[in-house]
């Protein structure tokens, strides 16, 4: 009898006190709420440690990608051009990174007239004035340079696309 007594006596100071929550605190462990909150934290970091890696699989084949089209380009004989030889400031006002090259001329009706051509065949055209005083013709923007040279092997059997067409790398 005494047993039950004191089994109800500690039955019911456990749900006056708060449960299980109390005894730890007592025993300074973390109660419930504590361990909940650091559950989520952990749950936040892994989160993010996951985005993070995703982040580097997004770069890493990005990489890939663009050695891969460098490889082709080398093997097709194109030509990749800096954008050192831009006339003072050209390479800050462009705003992508690759260009394709459809044409480099000294007058600059000629480069109107490319450029005409070109956007009579749906394909925007800009035109980028060089150091050595020549103004070139520039279709396809992109940051990628995969697009780039994709863009060049389908725009070969265009009229108005030239066999000695180039990238631009705007870096």
């Amino acid at each position: 009898m005494r047993k039950a007594i004191v089994t109800m006596a500690l039955a019911a100071s456990v749900c006056l006190l708060g449960g299980c929550d109390f005894f730890r605190q007592l025993a300074g462990r973390p109660t419930s709420r504590e361990i909940e909150a650091k559950r989520m934290q952990i749950e936040q970091e892994a989160a993010a440690h996951q985005h993070r890696l995703d982040s580097l699989k997004t770069v890493q084949k990005q990489i890939s990608d663009s050695l891969a089209t460098l490889d082709s380009l080398r093997n097709a004989n194109e030509t990749l051009i800096s954008s050192r030889q831009l006339a003072a400031g050209g390479k800050y006002k462009l705003p992508y990174r690759y260009y394709l090259m459809i044409g480099s001329f000294g007058s600059p009706e000629n480069a109107d007239r490319q450029a005409a051509k070109a956007e009579k065949a749906g394909y925007p055209a800009t035109k980028i004035p060089f150091q050595n005083g020549f103004t070139s013709v520039a279709i396809c923007p992109s940051n990628s340079l995969s697009e780039v040279y994709a863009s060049m092997k389908k725009l070969r059997s265009e009229a108005f696309f030239p066999q000695d067409a180039w990238i631009l790398n705007n870096e």
